[in-house]
């Protein structure tokens, strides 16, 4: 019942997405609100399509992230 409200796939897609990152962190002890607001601020700087290495740092079971964003 989860998807009843998206409108198009890509919106059902986006929502999936979303999800995933929110239940991936969960699993690894972190404060949500704190996880989404570290991404937001820091993965636009992230110049991921030419060092995809770099990503690893935003990653739920980051050392940085579990110091910056546990419960």
């Amino acid at each position: 019942k989860n998807w009843l409200f998206a409108a198009t796939p890509k919106g059902a897609s986006a929502s999936a997405a979303i999800y995933s990152i929110i239940e991936t962190a969960k699993a690894n002890g972190l404060n949500i609100y704190s996880y989404l607001n570290y991404l937001l601020l820091y993965m636009p700087d992230t110049d991921y399509r030419n060092r995809p290495e770099d990503l690893e740092d935003l990653m739920p079971w980051s050392p940085r992230i579990l110091a910056e964003c546990k419960n």
